[in-house]
């Protein structure tokens, strides 16, 4: 099952995505059921999201959407915290200078800094030193803490795909990364939420790129993960409760534009993609901040 969310009328709605290969949705606004009708909500509900999916089957004609001509938002539009991991990959420590780390990093997002599927990715006033990182994010589907490795993925709701987009100028001033990681509108996320059903056991072994205006930069797979799915849930979960909705970002492999010489950065007009096999592919385009 695929959910997204997009604008309708100011409000962030859910959109039920019944064939991936199509560019249509349907408004769940429009089918007339008691669910609620902004995902994070619906994730809370009891069968929600697979009761969504059942009446999507049956929508009348004007009630399915284009997504090429929806405004998509960020899947999750107000999640009480979005935990990000760092150095999740051996590979991108060594290009940033780092040793294969013995506990991962962390930091977290907040909800102005992300932006949906097909919207603009902003390079702000501050700094032209704009990266991209494709990551694999997963969405919590029920209240969870002390996780153990046998209960783990029964929190998750499903995968998507995000661009941890990074001011790396501003993520150097100090030895805490906050400030680079939170300029607004600099993290995409979309286009859609995958059930687990549809992926491998803990999402392991998906292949997962970025590309630059066509040009693979990032290539990677989830096999590599210094710390999995699973592990990486207990870690979080026994330090914070985690609630429907809230996002795990889980780290980049190599390739990132800061590690190239010379550096690469993104600027206004590119095209940046992720694409994480099996969950789908994001696009943003670049923008300056006005």
């Amino acid at each position: 099952m695929r959910f997204l969310s997009f604008d309708s009328n100011g409000l962030s709605t859910v959109g039920v995505v019944l064939d991936s290969k199509s560019d249509q949705f349907v408004d769940l606004s429009m089918l007339g059921t008691s669910l609620p009708c902004e995902l994070g909500a619906l994730i809370a509900t009891p069968n929600g999201l697979q009761s969504a999916h059942a009446a999507a089957k049956s929508a009348p004609a004007n009630a399915i959407k284009s997504i090429k001509s929806a405004h998509l938002l960020p899947l999750i539009t107000h999640p009480s915290k979005i935990v990000c991991m760092g150095l999740n990959y051996a590979d991108h420590a060594k290009e940033g200078g780092n040793a294969r780390p013995e506990f991962p990093s962390f930091f977290l997002r907040g909800p102005s800094s992300m932006v949906g599927h097909h919207q603009p990715i902003i390079r702000p006033k501050a700094s032209s030193k704009l990266d991209f990182e494709a990551e694999l994010a997963l969405v919590i589907g029920h209240k969870a803490h002390h996780l153990t490795p046998e209960n783990a993925l029964s929190c998750i709701a499903g995968y998507s795909c995000f661009n941890d987009g990074s001011v790396r100028d501003f993520q150097r001033k100090s030895s805490q990364w906050t400030l680079g990681k939170n300029f607004d509108a600099t993290g995409g996320f979309g286009p859609w939420l995958v059930t687990p059903d549809e992926l491998p056991h803990a999402a392991d072994g998906l292949r997962i790129q970025s590309r630059l205006n066509g040009k693979v930069m990032q290539d990677g797979n989830t096999k590599d993960f210094l710390w999995g799915v699973i592990e990486s849930l207990c870690i979080i979960s026994e330090c914070m409760t985690l609630v429907p909705g809230d996002v795990i970002i889980t780290g980049t492999p190599a390739g990132v534009g800061y590690a190239r010489t010379p550096p690469v950065w993104m600027a206004p007009g590119d095209v940046c993609e992720i694409d994480i096999e099996g969950v789908g592919v994001l696009v943003n385009t670049i923008a300056d901040e006005k």
